[in-house]
């Protein structure tokens, strides 16, 4: 870790024994809420790379590559590309670094591991940071994805890598020129010479299909999102996105009276977490974190 690299890389093994990858941003003696980053589908923990040194200034803050991204080993067996599979990977890291409980910063993907880990582990939780996901997914957004997940891309400039994703992430045309620069070099890597994502293809293998989208076959996880009950949660939505609606986290904040919601404006799925509105949203949800934290007796 140096001032240039603010972090540690760190590898440790799932219970299928696969080597996985996390980024540690240490806080030395910090008695404040470690928080866990964890990234959307094909996303890794270079997603991250803009709010968690800030976040680290007193906290530690971890960001993790879920198996078959980013510097996490690729799985043999694609049908284990599952949020569950992906949880009990979190736990394994968690367990591994003897963090008891830790508060949750979840993007699309990631939320829907943190909403599961409030179903089956809430003891190990200080509070959920839900970025642009929800226990409901909008069809549009789900086709959009569909799209593109698994499809071999090979650019052979940065340039045409932003014009890929300028393609396929609709509802983020404010973006600077070094905005979209900054978001390639957080999806693709280079592979002999061509630009491809950063992750296992198959990865595509269970994703929902086109047909079932559009037969609505994909499930909500509304029983899900109410475990996180009595625990400080916050949601923000994508001004744009299509994934989350805007009905949907009216619902949320019935069931969850405490939920802080925040419109992310000129985004779509999903914000980067470094826009102001969300800066503010993430520290005020930590306010509570702490609060929690800090009473909540030892898991």
């Amino acid at each position: 870790m140096t001032e240039a690299t603010p972090y540690a890389d760190i590898y440790f093994q799932s219970a299928d024994d696969l080597r996985l990858h996390a980024r540690d941003y240490h806080r030395a003696n910090s008695s404040l809420a470690p928080v866990l980053c964890l990234p959307g589908l094909t996303r890794n923990s270079r997603d991250f790379e803009a709010v968690a040194p800030v976040l680290a200034q007193n906290r530690r803050v971890i960001a993790v590559d879920f198996r078959g991204r980013g510097l996490s080993q690729h799985a043999a067996d694609p049908m284990s590309y599952r949020a569950d599979v992906e949880l009990g990977d979190v736990i394994s890291l968690l367990d591994g670094l003897k963090i008891g409980r830790v508060a949750l910063l979840g993007t699309s993907r990631g939320g829907i591991v943190a909403m599961l880990m409030a179903a089956m582990f809430k003891d190990r939780l200080a509070g959920i940071f839900l970025n642009d996901i929800g226990p409901r997914l909008e069809a549009p957004g789900l086709l959009r994805i569909r799209s593109y997940l698994g499809v071999r891309s090979n650019f052979k400039t940065w340039d045409e890598a932003v014009e890929g994703l300028q393609r396929s992430n609709p509802g983020f045309e404010k973006l600077t020129e070094a905005e979209w620069a900054s978001f390639a070099r957080r999806v693709f890597r280079v592979v002999d010479g061509s630009l491809r994502p950063d992750y296992d293809l198959a990865l595509a293998n269970t994703f929902p299909t086109a047909e079932d989208i559009e037969a609505g076959k994909v499930a909500e996880l509304w029983e899900v999102f109410a475990q996180l009950q009595d625990l400080p949660t916050a949601v923000l939505r994508g001004e744009n996105s299509d994934l989350l609606s805007a009905e949907t986290v009216r619902e949320m904040k019935e069931i969850n009276k405490t939920l802080k919601a925040t419109l992310v404006p000129d985004r779509g799925h999903a914000p980067f977490l470094d826009e102001p509105h969300s800066r503010h949203a993430i520290d005020h949800w930590l306010e509570s974190v702490d609060d929690y934290f800090l009473a909540a007796p030892a898991p």
